[in-house]
């Protein structure tokens, strides 16, 4: 996969999520059973990539959310699984991923980056104490917001103050994480700022009228303590799904509101980007696929439905049509329609193979003079023979070009092609025309 997104151009952004005990056993539990499992399919993933060029995400929550932990400032954490050991898997999760940052990250072509939550979960000293102990100095920096809805401009604000503290305890006053800015849903980091209550639904900015909101406080701060040092650890921000920032939950009615589980009436935010006007800032990323479901949301109720929508919500990682269609709707910057559609229709399966028919309709504005539509089959799959077009595969990838009689096609007009195929039957997520993606139905 990466050799081929390589080949067309482009830089894949691959999520390693394998650590065991991930996600604490909730709703995204599953991953390795030991260590030295873990280690080895890191070092397979390694291997894979091999000189390729890639950004590899490494374990969302895995720094968020470690088990048996105990804070900067002495918490024991909740994540307590009876599976583990409570005096070494603290210590296990920094050296699997130390394990790994090392593995990636001497690859020539890959960028490592780690997890730090948002700033909406942890301070900014204990985000930075984390990050120090899993090996971020070696890395290519850590990752913002993955699977959640934070504005960019406050994330690219509690990143920088972040990167300010790993410049100072490193280089200034060795572990004095408190001397860093704190945390912001009290009205703000513990030192340097007004303690007028904040709104973290807003954006923050330098010389915001709303003390609250204003990052002056904390920038002066940090320029203060770290003196003629200057920030350089990197970072990416997760732009998936924040283009309306976060979901202000309505008060008193939920007991659990998980503003982080599928909230309703968000927007797509900036299209991924390498060119991000802050030199800190490496990209703006789609970690997270628009349109998968955060798990089954039940905020504080029994169940079986999400109160919010009042329907049941997809399992963590399966599609939530309803949810896709808001996120476009409701997009950051307009998402164009569509210039194409295709119905992909099995007609038949039997055990090895199965027989497919398409119909790919131009839905846009002007004639199509000369197409090739692609999609991937599932692996060890082959086409066998097509009709109706030339095709050609490598590896998954399919590529069905056009004939000279179905060359045009004009707007509103659709043709039909079809294959015979070695293999198991599957349906398409993905097809594209003349590489810009078709609305896809299965017929």
């Amino acid at each position: 996969m990466v050799g081929r997104a390589n080949a067309e151009g482009a830089i894949p952004t691959l999520v390693a999520y394998n650590i065991p005990f991930r996600d604490c056993a909730q709703y995204s539990a599953g991953g390795a059973t030991t260590p030295a499992e873990y280690e080895a399919w890191i070092d397979g993933v390694a291997e894979g990539i091999g000189d390729g060029t890639a950004f590899v995400i490494l374990e969302p929550d895995g720094l968020g959310i470690i088990p048996h932990h105990t804070s900067i400032d002495g918490t024991m954490e909740w994540c307590r699984p009876a599976e583990a050991d409570p005096a070494t898997a603290a210590q296990e999760r920094f050296d699997m991923l130390n394990h790994a940052v090392d593995a990636l990250g001497g690859l020539p072509g890959t960028k490592v980056y780690l997890d730090a939550g948002h700033n909406g979960w942890l301070n900014v000293g204990d985000n930075t104490s984390r990050l120090l102990r899993a090996g971020v100095e070696r890395a290519d920096g850590f990752f913002l917001n993955a699977s959640n809805y934070q504005f960019t401009a406050n994330l690219t604000a509690y990143g920088t103050w972040i990167s300010s503290c790993i410049a100072y305890v490193t280089q200034v006053s060795a572990g004095d994480y408190g001397s860093c800015g704190n945390q912001y849903w009290n009205g703000g980091p513990a030192t340097g700022w007004s303690g007028v209550a904040m709104n973290n639904h807003d954006e923050w900015s330098a010389g915001n009228s709303d003390p609250a909101l204003n990052t002056d406080g904390v920038d002066s701060r940090y320029a203060s303590i770290l003196g003629s040092v200057e920030p350089s650890t990197h970072f990416v921000v997760d732009t998936s799904r924040n283009g309306l920032g976060p979901w202000d939950a309505p008060d008193g009615v939920y007991s659990d509101a998980e503003d982080w589980c599928n909230p309703p009436a968000r927007g797509l935010g900036s299209a991924p980007t390498l060119d991000t006007g802050n030199r800190l800032v490496d990209a703006h990323l789609w970690i997270k696929v628009p349109g998968e479901s955060d798990g089954r949301c039940f905020r504080g109720t029994g169940g079986p439905l999400d109160p919010e929508r009042g329907i049941e919500d997809p399992a963590a990682g399966g599609w939530f049509v309803e949810q896709a269609r808001e996120l476009i709707e409701l997009a950051a910057v307009p998402v164009p329609a569509s210039a194409c559609a295709v119905t992909y229709d099995v007609h038949g399966a039997w055990p090895g193979g199965f027989t497919t028919q398409l119909w790919v309709e131009n839905t846009g504005t002007t004639s199509v003079d000369g197409w090739d539509l692609r999609f991937d089959l599932p692996a060890g799959s082959t086409v066998e023979r097509g009709w109706s077009g030339t095709w050609a595969q490598s590896g998954t990838v399919v590529t069905a070009g056009s004939l000279r009689w179905n060359a045009v096609l004009e707007p509103g007009q659709p043709t039909t092609l079809g294959f015979v195929g070695r293999g198991a039957a599957f349906e398409p997520g993905y097809v594209t025309l003349d590489g810009a993606p078709c609305t896809v139905n299965v017929g």
